[in-house]
């Protein structure tokens, strides 16, 4: 299966935003990929007030992502925003083509390092994992990398991938604590792990607002053995690889943790 990493910078226009997939997608498709997967809050960044911009998965932002991917005929990853009932919004990810249709709304709200994601977004609960080419595919977000457990559940719900688009905060450590975690995850799960973080935007010149989480880049691919296959740096890119998703049925026959678990 070939996979692209679509590690991006994204703005408050959530129009540009999504001509930018659109253009990305075309490379990947190009490149061979059947996957592409892009950051958390792809649609729009951190910072201001996402409430404004958040439309259900029957919008139109979300139907233009649909008519992409079908273009193209790939199954696209891509982070948005949707209304939640209670006021607030939801950390969504769409998938989408491919015969693919799922949601997942971000399970782990990034309440931490004075940043408070709950305040505004409502929890999503039930863990997700799709079909990809006869590929379990399974979703995960950014801060969501901090519990293994949702990694450990997809693993047993027959995700063999499991993708996690982010918008990881800058901070000290957090790229050594980005590094650690998406190879700790893989090898908590015996899955391939595709970490597709947003671009760091000082990289393009951006300012950067206040406690908001922008990404520090570093996307990567980790093997179920936890080894990081290939890797970006900080600045915007695409990472594409070519995995061989049986290798996760000959990690768990040699470290077979899922079975063995005993908490």
């Amino acid at each position: 299966m070939i996979v692209s990493l679509v590690q991006l910078s994204a703005g408050t226009d959530v129009a540009a935003n999504l001509e930018l997939v659109a253009r990305e997608v075309e490379r990947a498709r190009n490149d061979g990929a059947r996957l592409v997967v892009f950051p958390e809050a792809t649609m729009r960044r951190f910072g201001g007030r996402i409430r404004d911009i958040a439309e259900p998965l029957d919008g139109p932002w979300a139907d233009r992502v649909r008519r992409i991917a079908d273009a193209a005929g790939v199954t696209v990853v891509v982070g948005m925003f949707t209304p939640s009932d209670d006021g607030r919004i939801r950390n969504t990810v769409l998938v989408t083509g491919g015969g693919v249709e799922a949601s997942y709304d971000k399970i782990h709200l990034f309440d931490a390092f004075g940043f408070a994601e709950s305040e505004t977004v409502a929890p999503g609960s039930e863990p997700v994992v799709v079909d990809v080419d006869g590929v379990g595919v399974g979703i995960a977000t950014c801060y969501d990398l901090r519990f293994p457990g949702l990694f450990t559940r997809l693993a047993r719900d027959g995700a063999e991938v499991i993708v996690v688009p982010a918008s990881w905060g800058d901070g000290p450590g957090k790229l050594a604590q980005w590094r650690l975690l998406v190879r700790a995850r893989a090898l908590d799960s015996t899955s391939f792990v595709l970490a597709t973080d947003q671009a760091d935007p000082t990289t393009a010149g951006r300012t950067v607002p206040p406690r908001a989480p922008l990404g520090i880049g570093h996307s990567m691919v980790a093997t179920p053995r936890g080894e990081v296959i290939a890797e970006l740096d900080a600045a915007a890119g695409m990472l594409t690889v070519d995995i061989d998703p049986a290798e996760t049925e000959t990690v768990r026959a040699e470290i077979p943790v899922l079975v063995n678990q005993r908490f």
